[in-house]
């Protein structure tokens, strides 16, 4: 006979909404892994303002969190994988998925879309800017074909049959690698990162669940931009409370992709961005982006907690 491995009693008479508990849930075996950072948001919302007085391009916090997760995305590049046949595959583009809001045209009842902003690493944030604003009003418009062609067949589609048939479109187009147009499909229309802006809808706090036909390793949820008392520290030592603006990101993260120093470093990297956005993305003048070394000094003149 084998020797126990662990010294157990079973539990007696247990109390029914427990009986119900038991009966609900299996074994845990999702690999989700949520955290939170909030962001001193103030050097990012004058880069913003920048943006829009030398371009005339609106730019938002949505584009902005887009053009700093390349950043991290090109630091971190495990951060930009997908799983394949049990095996990790970095991607050789950086393209993020964004979440869009809109009204279903048959019902009337709120419903999201989306759009893919492709090859960020290699767009300044201008042109990124430009291209969000153009998509979403061409999603929301009903203009974007392929959208429109994709949302019709998944609403008739039986529902029985949606699982599946999500399951076998993500089967062919990421385990396979085939092209999704040959299915009718948008190409990887996910990218290799989702964001998804809650504060849009006045919410501080929300974390997206990793949806698995997506094979995304990271949901980024961006908080609204409040006004939040801060502890500042200047260089001499002091320490004084200021009122800053901060933004929250809510992040799930696929823990077999990524663990805790890769998120550490991602952590650290959004820091450095959010501080300093002209070191990252370049100052604005005369409609033009002239880009500086994304590694710049920051002034250590003072620093929220």
């Amino acid at each position: 006979m084998f020797q126990s491995n662990v010294s157990l009693t079973p539990r007696s008479r247990l109390a029914v909404h427990r009986r119900i508990a038991l009966g609900t849930w299996s074994a845990p075996d999702d690999p989700t892994v949520h955290g939170t950072l909030k962001l001193p948001a103030d050097p990012m919302v004058d880069d913003l303002s920048a943006l829009r007085a030398h371009s005339g391009q609106r730019g938002t916090i949505t584009t902005a969190v887009a053009r700093a997760m390349d950043v991290v995305m090109r630091e971190v590049p495990d951060a930009n994988a997908i799983i394949r046949w049990g095996q990790l595959y970095l991607r050789d583009d950086i393209d993020i998925f964004v979440h869009v809001s809109l009204m279903e045209e048959k019902t009337g009842q709120p419903d999201l879309s989306d759009v893919a902003l492709r090859h960020v690493d290699r767009r300044d944030v201008v042109d990124l800017a430009r291209e969000l604003d153009a998509s979403v009003a061409k999603v929301r418009e009903r203009r974007d074909a392929s959208m429109v062609r994709t949302r019709n067949q998944m609403r008739q589609m039986p529902q029985p049959l949606v699982r599946g048939a999500l399951r076998l479109l993500a089967f062919l187009s990421y385990t396979l690698n085939i092209d999704a147009s040959l299915f009718g499909a948008p190409r990887d229309p996910f990218g290799g990162l989702a964001v998804t802006n809650v504060g849009s809808f006045g919410l501080d706090t929300a974390y997206v669940p990793l949806v698995p036909y997506t094979r995304l390793p990271v949901f980024l949820a961006v908080g609204a931009v409040t006004r939040k008392p801060v502890v500042v520290q200047d260089v001499d030592g002091s320490e004084r409370i200021e009122i800053a603006l901060m933004l929250p990101l809510h992040a799930a993260f696929d823990h077999r992709v990524l663990d805790g120093s890769h998120v550490a470093q991602m952590a650290n990297i959004l820091r450095r961005v959010f501080a300093d956005p002209v070191a990252a993305f370049g100052r604005h003048r005369g409609g033009r982006v002239h880009t500086q070394p994304a590694r710049a000094h920051i002034r250590p003149r003072r620093v929220h907690r």
